[in-house]
């Protein structure tokens, strides 16, 4: 079996969601069942970036996440793309063994076995603005698959109001899951540098739309890596 891999990078870190801050090489996997009009890694999406990426074995992923590492265990965060098209299990079973934890982001559209194997699941339902209908039967079963994982959030990107009310509703619909909201990025090409200045507006705005309806649920978080590198690749 073999994966398909966009790029392994890393030591950095984590720039946004639960882990913020938190040292980690990154897995990224080719290929997505989703088109989001506002997508920031195309390059892992679009099946026409398929030649760029590398069939790797579960040993071979692995071997590269402990030579980026040094051989020290840190968090290995699997994103996409959509990793959940792809079986990652082997690869997080090699990794654990060592030492290392795993977290893995994906839209909740495929439930995976593997889910339950990771240390966080962070699941990213898309809101309206990313032209994409959510099947909350699925997100449910992707839940359900990953019962046995440590720790499964929420994370909803916005954009506008409209996407604001439905992480409103989203949050309604499932309260038990820890929910983090981020502004969303509406610059991704990696050769315009990005204007900190609209990138810190629009935090403020959505920190000001949270406090203003007194809604309390929610953790409030930038795009921590869009603040420190743009939308540079690979960092």
């Amino acid at each position: 079996m073999s994966l398909r891999i966009a790029e392994i990078f890393g030591p950095t870190i984590q720039g946004e969601g639960a882990l913020i801050g938190e040292p980690t090489v990154f897995v990224r996997a080719g290929g997505c069942d989703y088109r989001c009009s506002w997508c920031d890694s195309l390059h892992a999406v679009d099946s026409a970036n398929r030649h760029d990426w590398t069939k790797m074995s579960a040993e071979a992923v692995f071997d590269a996440v402990s030579q980026l590492s040094g051989g020290k265990p840190l968090t290995v965060s699997i994103s996409g793309g959509n990793p959940a098209i792809q079986d990652f299990g082997p690869v997080i079973a090699l990794g654990h063994a060592a030492g290392y934890s795993f977290a893995c982001e994906t839209q909740g559209s495929i439930a995976k076995p593997w889910f339950g194997d990771l240390d966080t699941l962070v699941l990213s339902p898309k809101p309206p603005s990313s032209g994409e209908t959510v099947d909350w039967d699925v997100f449910d079963s992707c839940i359900v698959a990953a019962h046995s994982c440590e720790q499964v959030v929420m994370k909803i990107v916005i954009f506008d109001d409209i996407d604001y009310a439905w992480a409103k509703e989203t949050a309604e619909r499932y309260p038990d899951l820890p929910l983090y909201l981020q502004p969303g990025n509406p610059e991704v090409d990696p050769d315009v540098p990005v204007d900190l200045q609209i990138t810190t507006d629009r935090l403020l705005w959505l920190v000001e739309k949270v406090t203003d309806d007194q809604w309390y649920v929610p953790r409030v978080l930038p795009q921590l890596h869009v603040l420190i590198w743009g939308n540079k690749r690979g960092v």
